[in-house]
């Protein structure tokens, strides 16, 4: 009868609440994964030596980056709190094909960036660190070098460009576009989905330009893929916004959100931007547990728009970054952000990263935040719900099972607060990033105010009062030192007396 009765309170709680809970119907074990993207080019020199190919002063050719340049990182990312790294294209490419999309051969490695062993080598290391490896899967072009291009017997492997959906990139005037409907060109891509499954060893696939591919050939492929490993993650890439089609295909884990992602920056950019119109834009959003981000290869750098507004680096990454880690959905963070790198476009947006450059008290703010999300499934599965705002704070609250946290991000320029009604008696909120803490006012609620710009995420504990066993020892060395300094002073005064 107990539990029948609180389930009629939760439920009357819920009717009468002014703004909804958002209940998720099952657990997906990405949501519990902090994605680091990495253009492979562009992150980091291991070992590959510098050819004809590389030319660092130009922004359309190779920098050097390579697989072993990532493997040297893997423990600066895994200590940061990454658990899987996703790779940007490394089959061969054609002359200048850094970015990875002028594929010419898809069963080999771009020897630009090193070779399948090293592939192997990159994958093992990231295991035996307990992370995953997700590699881009372009399916949607060939290079205008690939063999099949000008073959008469392939002809209706490819499509016109002019009545394909054309990308507005500048790497897509060296590509042919296949024609997805074609049975044969079907069964070409999912072997080479299957090889690189199988024989590169990696975790999952995030799968290039999804929204321009074939919808049907996109359900089917992924479905062979989740029946051969159903452990296998497979996100996909949007060029514009994902379809309402694309995000109902059940084998695919997550569709990119290009709409929330820009909500998320466009608030957190300038100062007093509500965040809880973030909220609103999930909230009308049909891809609720999609992949979100701040920064990727094509946008300008978040830290630069937020510097333009003169905004503070780590006051603002920690804003963003505490609302990005505790909402739902896929994290993902793009190589350098927690630098910070800066750029105005895609060619600076795109550098090789200045790992000389860090910054110390980033990388603690990226490390506090992204900790949160790993330690508490409730971060990862839970139901989200706005409890209230004022000005430009707001107050989340997630509920998972029997646990509960709070999410307080006021991104004002001057102190806010908002209240808790809904808390039982005897409680107290501890701030695990801010340490802060708030108990039970005289009228039942529990007050979280924060000062300008800071933000805080609260575990609900039994109210303990006052920490006598923290505070006696502070009054006795407090009593300590005002008895030595009275008694130092008579001691003077009868030395002056004499």
């Amino acid at each position: 009868m107990k539990k029948i009765a609180i389930l009629l309170l939760i439920a009357i709680l819920l009717i009468v609440y002014t703004y909804p809970v958002v209940s998720f119907a099952a657990e997906k074990s990405i949501q519990k994964e902090i994605i680091y993207e990495v253009m492979v080019d562009r992150f980091n020199n291991g070992d590959q030596a510098f050819s004809d190919e590389v030319r660092i002063d130009d922004p359309y050719a190779y920098h050097g980056g390579d697989l072993e340049g990532i493997k040297l990182k893997l423990d600066d990312l895994k200590d940061l709190g990454y658990t899987t790294i996703s790779l940007s294209p490394i089959m061969e490419n054609a002359p200048d094909g850094y970015h990875g999309y002028w594929i010419e051969d898809f069963y080999s490695v771009e020897e630009e960036f090193g070779t399948m062993e090293d592939l192997h080598e990159l994958v093992e290391e990231a295991h035996k660190r307990d992370m995953k490896v997700m590699l881009e899967l372009v399916t949607n072009y060939v290079a205008e070098s690939h063999p099949i291009v000008g073959d008469p017997e392939k002809e209706d492997w490819l499509i016109d460009k002019a009545d394909a959906n054309v990308v507005n990139a500048e790497w897509f005037e060296n590509v042919a576009v296949l024609n997805q409907e074609n049975p044969d060109v079907q069964n070409m891509l999912l072997d080479i989905a299957k090889y690189w499954m199988n024989e590169g060893n990696v975790d999952g696939f995030i799968l290039h330009a999804a929204d321009k591919a074939s919808v049907g050939f996109m359900g089917t492929m992924t479905a062979e893929l989740k029946k051969e490993n159903s452990d296998f993650y497979i996100v996909a890439d949007v060029v514009n916004n994902a379809s309402e089609e694309l995000v109902d295909i059940s084998t695919i884990d997550a569709v990119e959100n290009q709409e929330l992602s820009k909500a998320m920056a466009d608030v957190f950019i300038n100062v007093n931007n509500p965040v809880e119109d973030i909220y609103q834009a999930w909230k009308s959003n049909e891809n609720k547990e999609g992949l979100i981000y701040l920064d990727n290869r094509t946008v300008e750098r978040f830290t630069q728009r937020a510097a333009e507004n003169g905004r503070n680096a780590v006051t603002t990454w920690q804003l963003a970054l505490t609302y990005m880690l505790t909402s739902p959905g896929v994290v993902s963070i793009f190589q350098g952000s927690d630098i910070p790198m800066y750029g105005s476009g895609i060619e600076e947006a795109q550098r090789l990263v200045d790992f000389n450059s860090g910054e110390e008290e980033l990388e603690e703010v990226y490390s506090k935040v992204l900790a949160l999300r790993t330690e508490f499934p409730v971060l990862q599965y839970g139901d989200f719900e706005l409890v209230g705002s004022d000005e430009g704070m707001s107050v989340f609250k997630r509920s998972y099972q029997d646990e509960t946290m709070y999410i307080a991000i006021n991104n004002d320029s001057v102190s806010r607060a908002v209240s808790i009604t809904d808390l039982d008696s005897n409680v107290q909120l501890r701030g695990l990033l801010g340490d802060n803490l708030v108990r039970q006012l005289e009228n039942g609620d529990y007050k979280i105010g924060l000062a300008r710009e800071t933000a805080d995420v609260f575990v609900i504990e039994e109210d303990t009062g006052i920490n006598w066993g923290f505070i006696a020892p502070i009054v006795v060395v407090f009593l300590l030192f005002i008895a030595g300094v009275i008694y130092l002073s008579r001691k003077q005064k009868k030395r002056e007396g004499k």
